[in-house]
């Protein structure tokens, strides 16, 4: 009786391992490779079109320059698609590249240009940060960001403010013309061809195209540099990782910076009223499009945001409207961000939402 116990114990134990394969991804491996540890897939991206629901992707030590796509997610809470740093090790996944043939202009003051096809289809030096309820001042901001040994530089009002000898804080500029990109910044007392300069090519991180990619969980990671955009509560909402109109999604232990606007977006979908509400009045119409996109609690919302480093937001640090209803964000250390409330939605906005009930149900940020 004992020995067929431990027998059908055996069973059930390598039946339950079978529920759910491991890819491997490192620095060194090959997307021909079959995602094992001893030959590990070389990007994301390809162990993300591998993995179905119940499986795990460990990603081991090393800089990966790429935006990842998960094109399915989980089935349940107990069946999800697991990102995850390999235990002990750093892994930091980066939407900036490294540029270098840069000339020297005069004082701290260099400029290089780069043909218009190293950018492919998304150009953040061309993309403006636009929307509603954001406020231009009176000049143009883009998504596209340098960066001088891990930290930005500030983009400046014209081309003559980058000529002038560095202040305090560095500034840069950049023109796009018909078939390249040229940029001048400011880099005082440091060759920029000798040091770690990186300029944002990506617009995010982690971010499925698609909505209803549910049940992901994404674990331990260094997230950073990504030219994301302006974030109303009336437009689609991307941030360096987002679960877009998504359900049970769980993002903990990451280190997520350097969002030219948000960090971690909780958010809608986009539709072709996208930044077109410019009021209160008119938000309701996105509330009364959102009922008819699905949105209740068996298909959005219901998100884990834990323990997270989230720093250097242009926007905000986490981001939310509708689909971030019953999340959890908890135990998060949150620091330099350009607005101190982790949610956009105007006071006005949140008075109409109240009065309909809506807000009682997501929860009052």
């Amino acid at each position: 009786m004992v020995k067929n116990l431990a027998i059908l114990v055996a069973v059930f134990s390598l039946q339950w391992v079978a529920l759910g394969e491991e890819y491997h991804v490192g620095v060194t491996g090959d997307d021909s490779n079959p995602g094992k540890n001893s030959k590990p897939l070389r990007t994301i991206q390809r162990a993300a079109d591998l993995a179905q629901p119940g499986d795990v992707i460990t990603v081991h030590a090393g800089v990966y320059r790429e935006r990842i796509n998960p094109p399915r997610g989980g089935e349940s809470d107990k069946k999800r698609i697991v990102y995850q740093a390999a235990k002990g090790e750093k892994v930091q996944i980066k939407g900036s590249e490294i540029i270098k043939k840069w000339g020297k202009v005069r004082d701290d003051t260099w400029k290089v240009t780069i043909p218009n096809t190293f950018f492919g289809s998304f150009n953040p030096y061309s993309d403006l940060i636009k929307g509603d309820w954001f406020e231009a001042n009176g000049r143009q901001h883009h998504t596209g960001a340098i960066y001088l040994n891990g930290d930005w530089l500030v983009e400046a009002v014209n081309l003559d403010a980058v000529l002038k000898p560095a202040g305090s804080e560095p500034l840069w500029f950049g023109q796009v013309d018909k078939d390249s990109t040229t940029i001048w910044a400011q880099f005082k007392g440091v060759n920029p061809n000798e040091t770690d300069v990186e300029i944002n090519v990506r617009q995010t991180i982690f971010t499925p195209e698609k909505t209803g990619i549910n049940y992901i969980t994404v674990r331990g990671f260094d997230l950073r540099n990504a030219a994301t955009p302006w974030a109303p509560p009336t437009a689609r909402q991307i941030g360096i990782v987002s679960a877009l109109w998504c359900k049970g999604w769980i993002i903990e232990d990451n280190e997520i910076s350097y969002s030219k606007c948000s960090g971690v977006a909780l958010g809608k979908y986009g539709d072709e009223f996208d930044n077109r509400a410019g009021s209160a009045e008119g938000y309701v119409g996105t509330l009364n499009r959102a009922l008819t996109n699905g949105w209740n609690k068996a298909t959005v919302g219901s998100h884990i945001v834990r323990n997270n480093h989230i720093h250097h937001c242009g926007q905000t640090g986490v981001v939310g409207s509708l689909g971030c209803s019953f999340s959890s964000v908890i135990g998060n250390v949150i620091h330099d961000i350009h607005l101190t409330e982790l949610c956009v939605l105007p006071a006005a906005v949140k008075n109409l939402w109240r009065q309909s009930g809506w807000l009682a149900a997501a929860g009052d940020w």
